[in-house]
């Protein structure tokens, strides 16, 4: 390539790298698929995609960020006042892998707090790292023509650290990844349960704001056989439960919300009834300003239901997460962009989501895209919504012990990084 390449033959070359690359990102994807480590445990992930950065000859590669947070940083060959964060998530999750490859997870954490978990990539960010390390070779290998910076991040914690933990997004803000340079934009994607190779994006918000909850039931233990010598916190518990489905009757229906208690905890054994019962669960907000009201609603259901069984109960709301915003100029300013590398009929709009995504702390403050990418055996109907391909793999959601990803897109990925970069160091793709 002549120094003074144009975009077209950059672009180009931006594709005969994806192309070369794509074995080594199957392969890549494979192997952290075999060994997912949980969120804060992420050392010899970390360590992988920090050996191959360094391969790769970067002007920085930083790690240890915020726990197990890698950077790489590549300063282009020509001068540029832009900086662009390629993001992508790391850990893994405490879910049994049923997905039926022969590269299919068999790790168990024993250590893990709360554990023993089997443990795998059932949310598919096995497939982000292995994508977005395939486009550091890419943009490395045309660093020449770059007028500016990348940083490839290599994020983890997204799912969440343990709640005695600091972790994620907001502590690499907080650990100062982002401070040299400061990033004019980040981009990242999720991959989906969407047909194979198309780009899903949302103007306004993108996934919803989150937060964990906890809330712990108390009573007064007791022998199983005199439960009148006690308080048992089981039925105040049960009523919690049952009284949470009242709450989606009280916030609006225009503005999708949902409370989920996902874990209980007890202490005690089957002839005891236990002091305390503890509930675990996540609230999700399309719209972050409703929060407060469901957090309030929800502390009143579960201090008075207590009261009523004669137990005491406390909420803890933790971990918050704000949405991932994809401001309309951003949107209008990528569209471009992401039509030309997968094609336009493949770039659609999505509905809204109660996913989290704590790529809100990069993107909401620094600005950028948050997008999806598909990856399964699907196709659109006539409203625009995936079905399943007649003889396919079906569509399975996120979180799933049965979600797959194709690796054959997984190419795509590392192109619409590569290309949003170039674009954005070059002004074809910026809101200034």
């Amino acid at each position: 390539m002549s120094a003074e390449a144009t975009h077209e033959e950059v672009r180009a070359a931006l594709e005969r790298g994806a192309e070369k690359v794509a074995p080594q990102v199957i392969g890549w994807r494979r192997h952290l698929h075999r060994h997912p480590e949980l969120s804060n445990r992420e050392e010899r992930t970390a360590a992988f995609v920090a050996e191959h950065l360094r391969s790769l000859g970067l002007d920085e590669v930083r790690t240890g960020i915020a726990g197990h947070g890698v950077v790489g940083v590549l300063r282009g060959g020509r001068p540029g006042p832009r900086t662009v964060a390629l993001r992508a998530d790391i850990d893994a999750l405490p879910v049994r892998d049923l997905c039926g490859a022969d590269f299919a997870s068999e790790t168990v954490d024993a250590d893990y707090p709360g554990g023993p978990f089997p443990v795998s990539h059932a949310c598919g960010h096995d497939c982000h790292t292995a994508m977005l390390m395939g486009a550091s070779t890419v943009l490395a290998g045309v660093r020449e023509q770059l007028p500016g910076t990348v940083l490839f991040v290599f994020q983890p914690a997204e799912e969440g650290p343990p709640v005695t933990e600091d972790g994620g997004a907001r502590a690499m803000v907080e650990a100062g990844a982002f401070a040299d340079p400061v990033p004019s934009m980040v981009f990242g994607m999720h991959v989906t349960p969407y047909p194979k190779g198309y780009v899903g994006y949302r103007t306004g918000n993108q996934y919803a704001a989150s937060t964990l909850v906890r809330v712990v039931v108390t009573g007064r233990q007791v022998h199983g056989s005199t439960p009148w010598q006690g308080v048992d916190p089981m039925p105040a518990a049960g009523a919690v439960l049952t009284g949470i489905g009242q709450i989606y009757r009280q916030v609006s229906a225009f503005d999708p919300v949902t409370v989920t208690i996902g874990h209980v905890e007890d202490v005690g054994r089957f002839n005891i009834i236990g002091q305390t019962v503890t509930l675990w669960g996540t609230i999700r907000c399309a719209v972050e300003s409703g929060m407060a009201d469901v957090q309030r609603r929800l502390a009143n259901l579960v201090e008075h239901t207590a009261a009523a069984y004669n137990a005491t109960a406390a909420v803890d709301f933790l971990q918050p997460v704000p949405p991932v915003h994809n401001t309309a100029a951003w949107v209008e300013a990528g569209l471009p962009t992401l039509r030309r590398v997968v094609g336009a009929d493949r770039v659609v709009e999505t509905g809204a989501t109660l996913g989290y995504d704590d790529v809100s702390e990069f993107v909401n403050r620094f600005g950028g895209l948050y997008v999806m990418l598909g990856v399964q055996d699907a196709v659109l109907d006539e409203e625009g919504r995936p079905v399943p391909v007649p003889g396919g793999r079906g569509l399975v959601t996120n979180h799933n012990p049965h979600f797959y990803a194709d690796d054959d897109t997984l190419v795509t990925g590392v192109r619409l990084h590569a290309h949003v970069a170039y674009d954005h160091l070059t002004g074809a793709l910026a809101t200034d």
